[in-house]
């Protein structure tokens, strides 16, 4: 193997990729800015949503392109997209708390549609995230890919948390991202039943 695709095929630097997104909005908190906590708000969602989108992405685009060795590339690594999902999700928790103070505990915000949806969202990523670890995955066996499969309710309670956001203004935003994920899934679904119904006939 070559140094250079040593070196891409080496965890850490699939985790600096990952981490790139953050180190603009790092740096932006230490500006000293009162409206930085509050701007980063939606680039962090943002994130938890496409490494989650591209996670779920990769089984059915493996289906569609046999051939292409980059979905393969990435299936190995789809547990550290999740986790990176989980991340850019909890930076998006923490900073809606600091911005929100103690009105994100009221009545009349966690009411909200896409207020709830988002920490539904994020109650079920934590779990996900804690047994993606080796020995998580041992230990559970069968177990933890129908833990794992709670990722779709994840992922339809953020396309309602990003669609309903200030009246449905992030309906939008949030079609262009998660288009191309039904489009995928519905193919795989698809896909499996052709099988399934050739294997009877």
């Amino acid at each position: 193997m070559s140094a250079v695709k040593s070196f891409f095929n080496h965890p850490y630097t699939f985790w600096a990729i990952l981490s790139l997104p953050a180190i603009p909005m790092f740096m932006a908190l230490t500006t000293g800015d009162p409206r930085a906590v509050h701007q980063l708000l939606h680039p962090t969602g943002e994130f938890a949503a496409r490494f989650m989108i591209i996670s779920m992405m990769i089984t059915p685009l493996m289906m569609l392109f046999k051939g292409w060795r980059g979905p393969r590339w990435l299936m190995k690594r789809r547990r550290f997209l999740g986790v990176a999902a989980f991340g850019y999700a909890l930076a998006h928790t923490i900073l809606y708390l600091i911005d929100e103070g103690l009105v994100a505990f009221t009545g009349g915000e966690i009411s909200k549609l896409y207020i709830w949806t988002g920490w539904l969202a994020f109650f079920i990523f934590v779990p996900l995230a804690v047994t993606s670890t080796d020995g998580w995955v041992k230990s559970l066996g069968t177990k933890w890919k129908s833990l794992q499969r709670f990722v779709y309710a994840a992922a339809v309670l953020t396309l309602l948390h990003w669609a309903a956001l200030h009246d449905w203004s992030g309906v939008g935003a949030a079609l262009v991202h998660f288009t191309p994920l039904a489009a995928l899934e519905l193919y795989r679904v698809t896909n499996n039943l052709r099988r399934q119904r050739t294997r009877l006939a």
